[in-house]
């Protein structure tokens, strides 16, 4: 099995529009919470989001050489992603892998209709009397609703012919992806992968799809950037969010051959299935539990090496319960040696592209000994008794984190992460 290493790193996310501007807004506990700016938001009961910062132009941030045309909202941050991850790696000149052993995993919503299409749509049927009124589109909109067409950008960017795979396992799409290129990379079926995932679940029909769940929280619409609460007593559900993430993982030893400075190894994966319900995560951690122990298991650093855990982290009351009592089953007496933090408090929850957001908050952690803080958690929950690194960022040797990813329907996704050798 070969060694695999990320050599670069992209992000588009509420928090900036590139990585190193992510991370510094990271550990300053800066928020990325405000009003909803996609939508007249005046009348709904939830009126806050985590929204990409509207300096982002696609034009600037994106490479000439991508075919953007029908690329849709989150592709573009995607592609911007992707492109940064490219040049931090040194292989936006020349990439000196065959093209066939080049690929692309990417995590994102699965294609649909917009909403306003279907209510024109049902809108003509009505007014026709018959129920068979055709509404016409264009052809630019047919391929923006494509889930595959910012998956082709990518590959067409890398001049990529080796595997493509797009993986639609809602908030933990990013940790599938980056997983599912790992195995690649690690068992030699490609020689450099680029993952991660995009998402945009921020449209009018997002906001009242995920409230009618009673997902979201509605109490801080007048205090954005205190609404997301992971891990406090008086968390009331998520804050939606929005971007992209995106790495570059080769061989170790091809990676040293071009003179490639890693960010990290990854060192183990895992992906588990609860089954337990649509919306929330088991009170017994089951799913989350297997999902750390395998990834572990794989990394050989065992518990006592983990010193970080990104934590899915959402501020559901299931959810923060849930996944502290897998560490706890995981991790025994070590879990309150170890530190967790969830950027969500800062950034929302960027649902598919969310797995990814928390690499960058591992890699930096490792990189720099730092660790990110969990914002808004003014008030202890007796119940939920780790070290969550509350508001301010904490400086500490990082050997390995575990990277969560938690997500609706039961889907779990774990990495293992360390300092490349």
């Amino acid at each position: 099995m070969r060694r695999v290493v990320i050599t670069g790193m992209g992000a588009v996310t509420p928090l900036g529009i590139d990585a190193p501007t992510t991370w510094a807004n990271m550990i300053a506990g800066r928020s990325g919470i405000s009003r909803l700016r996609t939508f007249d938001c005046t009348t709904f009961p939830v009126r806050i989001a985590g929204q990409v910062p509207d300096h982002f132009d696609p034009a600037v941030a994106v490479s000439p050489r991508a075919d953007r045309r029908w690329v849709n909202r989150p592709g573009l941050f995607g592609l911007a992603a992707v492109t940064e991850a490219l040049r931090d790696a040194g292989l936006d000149e020349e990439i000196p892998y065959d093209s066939d052993r080049r690929g692309v995993a990417m995590g994102a919503s699965a294609g649909r209709p917009s909403v306003d299409l279907l209510l024109r749509i049902a809108g003509a049927r009505t007014r026709s009397g018959t129920g068979d009124a055709f509404v016409t589109q264009a052809p630019s909109q047919v391929m923006t609703g494509n889930q595959n067409v910012p998956l082709n950008a990518m590959a067409r960017l890398l001049g990529a012919h080796g595997p493509m795979v797009g993986i639609h396992t809602a908030c933990a799409g990013s940790g599938h992806a980056i997983g599912e290129a790992f195995r690649l990379v690690q068992e030699g079926d490609a020689d450099l992968m680029v993952a991660g995932g995009y998402d945009s679940l921020t449209a009018w029909a997002d906001i009242v799809g995920f409230g009618v769940l009673g997902a979201l929280t509605d109490k801080y619409n007048d205090r954005p950037q205190a609404g997301s609460r992971p891990f406090d007593a008086h968390r009331s559900g998520f804050v939606l969010g929005e971007g992209a993430g995106a790495f570059v993982l080769e061989d170790l030893e091809s990676a040293r051959a071009r003179g490639a400075r890693p960010h990290g190894e990854i060192l183990g994966f895992s992906s588990t299935l609860n089954a337990w319900r649509i919306t929330d995560s088991p009170p017994d951690g089951a799913g989350a539990t297997e999902a750390m122990e395998a990834a572990i298991a794989e990394s050989g650093v065992g518990t006592a090496g983990i010193d970080y855990i990104v934590a899915h982290g959402t501020g559901t009351p299931g959810n923060d319960l849930s996944e502290t009592r897998a560490i706890k089953k995981v991790f025994g007496d070590h879990a309150y040696r170890l530190v967790v933090s969830s950027p969500k408090s800062m950034a929302g929850h960027l649902t598919a592209a969310s797995a990814a957001l928390n690499v960058i908050a591992g890699l930096g952690a490792i990189r720099e000994s730092i660790v990110p803080p969990t914002t808004n958690l003014d008030t202890p929950d007796r119940a939920l008794d780790l070290d969550y690194v509350p508001h301010i960022a904490r400086a500490m040797p990082v050997r390995a984190v575990v990277v969560n990813a938690l997500a609706f329907g039961g889907s779990n996704t774990s990495l293992v992460i360390g300092r490349a050798a």
